[in-house]
């Protein structure tokens, strides 16, 4: 327990999270304290285009075997699983509708490429070295969410999901997977020396870029909780905290099962315990108009992202070293 609460606050007086928690403190003060929504999306391209390119390389390096194959099978099986789970665990702890359930049911199988990107750099300076064909695996856990919540609305729902073939290119075309996916397979042919070429770029700009997104990231979330108050429930805020556990427990088991490293078991981890808040919105707003945004933006955005940040990422490393012996 000791060493879990000196990973906790070792973490939490981390630049990352200090600056994420910068940006909640401004929200909340309603300082005009803004980043431009262009620098902000400049900053996730670099983020998406760094982590990708290295995985990449990491990968060339390791080469490709039957762990890294199972590693995306089991990533997409968890994608499609857990939206099931979160939706069980909605309707039996809170009031909300068929239809808001599985919109905010969809963010908790995809994931936030962020929280992946800080508990990457956490392992790392934990001395942890992480499978890198993980940036694959986040990739791929993407999509499959989605289709898992427009599932939940045929099956249990009053109204038909949108499921036109323009929602599906969509999904597979959204940006960030298509710079996540691409920039990783450009890592994968180049190697080592094409990271020898671009190395200053992609290293040492890497840390001071995930300090301003986050500083984004705590002016947006802050807002929206500002904004959003009177839908956070306790039920809702429950939800919001106990999906992330349970995703993890089945990440964990998952990570083992596949036989990763401590650093692999954490990030399998990571990325089932998070939660989208940028591919899976822009999806429910074509396919679940009907849905509240300010339900699934303030869970996903104000509640679970902050959690996984602050306490989620430091226990699940704890526990990866405790079930690994890392």
């Amino acid at each position: 327990m000791d060493g879990t609460l000196a990973i906790a606050a070792n973490n939490l007086t981390s630049p990352i999270i200090l600056f994420f928690m910068l940006g909640v403190a401004a929200a909340f003060a309603r300082s005009d304290l803004s980043i431009p929504e262009a620098v902000a999306k400049g900053l996730s391209i670099y983020l998406l285009l760094a982590i990708g390119f290295k995985g990449g390389v990491s990968v060339a390096g390791h080469g490709v075997d039957t762990t890294l194959v199972l590693s995306l099978l089991a990533g997409a099986a968890l994608s499609f699983a857990l939206p099931v789970i979160a939706f069980a665990l909605l309707r039996g702890i809170t009031r909300l509708s068929v239809t808001d359930a599985a919109a905010v049911a969809g963010h908790y199988g995809s994931i936030s490429i962020v929280t992946f990107v800080a508990a990457s750099s956490v392992a790392t300076s934990a001395g942890l070295s992480p499978e890198g064909y993980m940036v694959a695996v986040a990739a791929v856990m993407e999509a499959p969410a989605i289709l898992s919540a427009l599932w939940i609305i045929a099956r249990f729902g009053t109204t038909s999901a949108d499921m036109e073939e323009g929602l599906i290119r969509e999904i597979l075309l959204n940006g960030s997977i298509v710079l996540l996916v691409g920039s990783f397979f450009i890592g994968w042919a180049t190697g080592d020396e094409g990271m020898q070429l671009i190395a200053p770029f992609i290293e040492e700009p890497f840390q001071g870029v995930l300090c301003l997104f986050l500083l984004d990231m705590g002016l947006v979330a802050g807002r929206g909780l500002r904004e959003a108050r009177s839908v956070l429930t306790a039920g809702l805020f429950a939800f919001g905290v106990l999906m992330p556990i349970i995703g993890a427990g089945v990440g964990a088991g998952t990570g083992l099962l596949l036989g990763l490293s401590p650093g692999g078991v954490m990030l399998f981890m990571t990325l089932a315990a998070s939660a989208s808040y940028i591919a899976v919105p822009a999806a429910m707003r074509v396919a679940l108009p009907e849905a509240n945004p300010s339900i699934y933006l303030t869970l996903s955005l104000g509640v679970t992202f902050p959690f996984n940040l602050t306490l989620g990422i430091p226990i699940y490393l704890a526990i990866s070293r405790a079930l690994t012996g890392g």
